[in-house]
């Protein structure tokens, strides 16, 4: 077993997945429902949370304690439109926050708590750390997260942060499109050389409450992404909402009841749609709506064929269709350059959308993946290719990211002020190497340079480059910027350094003699590190170092001149508020020509050197300070939720051993015949008092008085049930030592036997024999006493010999008869003596002609008289 297992999770806005490499392949887990599928639900109680299925199942009866919906809430404001449209089909409660994040009310623990949708999905996050714990009996903390292709940066760090909370190592947040195209690539092994016309794949995602479209090329164990398009509201949720609206009509009409009136009766209609809809995806008939007790104790029914609902949802199908086309035109593709269409995410069974893609391509779509599991399985495949503990086929995968990105600044010099450093759909992850020229500390703005789809907010973050100087000569200083798009799709400042050009002091000379030769020494003597931290360098830098094979040489842009030069990205990596310390920084020199040439023209080297520059970065997200509160707030709620699980534990424990022992102190064949009328009176009037107590005040009580009331039950129960255990094992046991008695006593009477007329017992003593047949016979009158002694005992009464007696005596005849009866006959060899060397070869000859004993030594063949002879 592993030490330590990679997972990847498909985080989906109704349900999540949960798929781990292994060694023989990827595997998705079973939750403790063994369903495949965890829906993303948590609800609050008195007492402890609720997670995953169990939240679902009591949605209805607690819906102001259920959160759902939530992953559409991540890292946006309560102002924001989309919310506001979100927040309108949620039962729960919510409020705007002093920084304008969104705030969640529940109950819990008598009291009202305020969570932000980053702490309600890092406890869905622990629910689901803690089932692939379970299910695979070992640590989890590796993983690579899904999310939608259409995520921006501020939704990428909230997700991360959530991810902080739960205790999880994110290797990489994958875009959902990408997880779904690596599932497919990875198995296919009649992919095009790389020489060769790439294969071009279209992938449609339809799921709960988005579309997904994007255009993948692959090419013998590589892929990269092409163009994505989405619409991020539509998805099978707008189909139920549709339906729910029509039924919510035609109740109002022949029943006169309006189910928006009533939250909790709009939620059942919306579970009964959905499955009204599923069902007609296989079926064309008319099919049937029935909910009991729905309002006001009425009964209500409908129905509905998938032609009607087709009809009504034929705009949503239309954006079907304009999607698809969004994201072929971006890829530059023709339709008959096309090899094949897959389709992923559960909506895609409706038949409508499966048409709609077929009559755009003029063909049948594949089904190739499991629609269901192929993002989590891609995650999956993902994490193990970034993480040194596994071994995975290489498989290199090219992502791209979907807005527009720019940078602003303070201009100088008749510089333009802003640029676009990544545009649409720009591979990931890529760096570029921006040239400064300042004097001074100064500041750089990134934005989207136009608002994202279904997102009012085009801020980014602000980094401010510190510790600028001009030179000696009081000029600008040359500042490298390197800013860099990560493996995430998170925008960042990844490095900056500034160039001086001048003789090293004396003491910077010392200085940087010392760091080569500590370097010299690092490199002669590695094993002097520690081989677990060389294996958790490994796994921190291998994302970045996979990332960077596949990038091409990171372009260098000058602020003040129209120049670009190639500048290899090897180094740098960005995260999130990180920056170089001014007391660690590395003092780099190396002599250099100007960067326009001036060692072609024969000029002088000039000594340059790089002095790195701290970044302070102001992004949106979580401070350190806050996810330290998170964190210790959600380990104090994973300690109440085990105690509270604890406590439960030991209530069902006690209330299933009334029931069990009830039930069989009434029945012949279980208890009932070994106890007495007034012991059985006695502990049934027990066990009553403790069903009361159960159902009554003893409904809210600690752990250990459940433990002790057990303990008390258990001390009057466990005696009947040993007596019945030792009646049914007492007659298995008392057959077993006969029959090893009868078994001795034949062998000793077959040994008597065979003197004088067999040696095949030859070699047995008689003080053996002796022994043998005394532990027999001692052993036949314990039985037999005891076999009086049970029969004269009756069940109710504890028996005077146990089972474990009985097989003590049978083992320690055995002990004694056993190495006697099986006593191997010993070989007698016949004795070897050692030929003379000084004989001569017709010596040997004659004496082995004359000699029996010889003739057998020298291995000669005997004549048909001598073997007659020693016969």
């Amino acid at each position: 077993m592993a030490a330590m297992s990679v997972i990847g999770i498909d985080f989906g806005n109704e349900s999540c997945y949960v798929a781990v490499a292994r060694a023989g392949g990827i595997e998705t887990i079973a939750n403790d429902y063994s369903l495949r599928n965890t829906p993303s639900c948590v609800a609050f109680s008195g007492k402890n949370r609720v997670l995953g299925v169990a939240a679902k199942n009591q949605m209805v009866t607690n819906m102001k304690n259920t959160i759902y919906g939530f992953k559409r809430l991540l890292g946006r404001k309560f102002n924001d439109p989309q919310v506001q449209r979100e927040l309108k089909g949620l039962t729960y409660k919510t409020s705007q926050q002093a920084d304008g994040s969104i705030g969640i009310h529940v109950q819990y623990l008598g009291e009202e708590h305020i969570f932000s949708p980053e702490q309600i999905t890092a406890m869905l996050f622990t629910k689901l750390k803690d089932t692939s714990e379970t299910a695979l009996q070992t640590a989890v903390n590796d993983c690579v997260i899904s999310v939608p292709s259409y995520y921006t940066q501020n939704e990428r760090q909230a997700l991360l942060d959530a991810a902080r909370i739960a205790g999880l190592n994110v290797l990489r947040l994958f875009n959902e499109t990408t997880a779904t195209a690596l599932c497919y690539g990875i198995y296919k092994q009649d992919l095009p050389a790389p020489e060769a016309p790439p294969r071009n794949v279209v992938f449609v995602d339809c799921g709960y409450a988005s579309l997904q479209v994007c255009v993948c090329a692959f090419h013998k164990g590589k892929l990269k992404m092409l163009s994505s398009a989405v619409d991020s509201n539509l998805g099978g949720r707008d189909i139920d909402i549709i339906l729910a609206e029509h039924f919510c009509k035609d109740f109002l009409a022949r029943y006169r009841i309006d189910p928006h009136t009533n939250p909790r009766a709009y939620l059942r209609l919306l579970a009964e749609v959905e499955k009204l809809k599923k069902q007609m995806s296989a079926n064309s008939t008319t099919l049937p709506l029935n909910i009991e007790c729905f309002m006001n104790e009425m009964d209500v029914h409908g129905e509905m064929k998938r032609s009607d609902m087709e009809t009504m949802c034929s705009h949503l199908f239309k954006r079907v269709q304009t999607t698809v086309l969004q994201c072929l035109a971006d890829s530059k593709l023709r339709i008959y350059e096309i090899h094949s269409i897959e389709i992923a995410g559960g909506s895609t069974r409706v038949p409508a959308v499966r048409r709609v893609i077929e009559d755009l391509f003029g063909r049948s779509v594949s089904t190739t993946l499991n629609q269901d599991e192929a993002v989590s399985r891609g995650c999956a495949l993902q994490c193990a290719m970034l993480s040194p503990a596994v071994r995975v086929r290489e498989f290199s995968v090219t992502d791209i990211q979907p807005y527009p990105l720019k940078l602003t600044w303070d201009p100088t010099q008749g510089e333009e002020g802003e640029m676009e450093v990544f545009g649409h759909n720009h591979p990931i992850p890529f760096s570029k190497m921006l040239t400064f020229y300042r004097s001074n500390s100064f500041t750089l703005t990134a934005s989207y340079n136009t608002p994202p789809s279904s997102y009012p907010e085009t801020h980014i973050g602000v980094f401010v480059i510190k510790n600028v100087k001009p030179t000696p000569e009081g000029e600008a200083s040359k500042v490298k910027v390197k800013v860099r798009i990560n493996l995430n799709g998170i925008l960042t400042i990844a490095s900056a350094s500034l160039v001086e050009k001048r003789e090293p002091t004396q003491q910077e000379k010392e200085e940087e003699e010392k760091l080569l030769q500590q370097q010299q020494q690092q490199q002669q003597q590695p094993n002097n590190m520690d081989v677990e931290q060389q294996q958790q360098d490994n796994k921190k830098d291998k994302s970045d170092q996979e990332a960077q094979a596949n990038e091409p040489p990171a372009p260098e842009v000058s602020m003040d001149k129209t120049r670009r030069n190639s500048d290899a990205d090897n180094t740098g990596r960005g995260v999130r508020g990180s920056a170089p310390s001014c007391s660690s920084r590395i003092l780099s020199w190396f002599s250099s020509g100007d960067d326009k040439g001036e060692d072609a023209k024969g000029k002088k080297k000039v000594p340059v050197r790089t002095v790195e520059l701290p970044i302070e970065a102001n992004v949106n997200g979580l401070s350190q300070r806050e996810l330290d509160a998170a964190l210790e707030k959600e380990c104090k709620m994973i300690a109440e939720d085990r105690q509270e699980n604890e406590r439960i534990d030991a209530r069902n424990a006690l209330e299933e051993y009334v029931y069990d022992l009830r039930s069989k102190l009434t029945d012949d064949y279980q208890l009932a015949t070994f106890v007495t009328e007034g012991d059985k009176d006695s502990l049934s009037r027990t066990l009553d008092e403790t069903e009361i107590w159960l159902y009554e005040e003893g409904e809210d009580c600690q752990r250990q008085i459940y433990i002790d009331r057990l303990t008390r039950l258990k001390a009057q129960g466990e005696p009947i049930k040993e007596r019945r255990r030792e009646f049914e094992g007492r007659g298995h046991a008392l057959d077993d030592l006969a029959g090893a008695l009868q078994l001795a006593k034949k062998g000793i009477d077959n040994i008597k036997a065979s003197f004088g007329k067999d040696d095949k017992y030859s070699h047995l003593t008689d003080d053996e024999i002796k022994k043998v047949e005394k532990i027999v016979q001692e052993k036949w009158a314990w039985l037999e006493e005891k076999r009086v002694v049970l029969a004269g005992t009756p069940r109710t009464q504890q028996p005077p010999v146990t089972v474990s007696q009985i097989r003590s005596e049978k083992q320690a005849l055995d002990n004694i008869v056993l190495p006697v009866l099986n006593k191997p006959k010993p070989k007698v060899e016949p004795p070897k003596e050692e030929k003379p060397k000084d004989k001569t070869a017709n010596d040997q000859k004659s004496t082995n002609q004359n000699s029996e004993g010889d003739a057998h030594q020298n291995n000669q063949p005997q004549t048909e008289e001598e073997k007659m002879d020693v016969e």
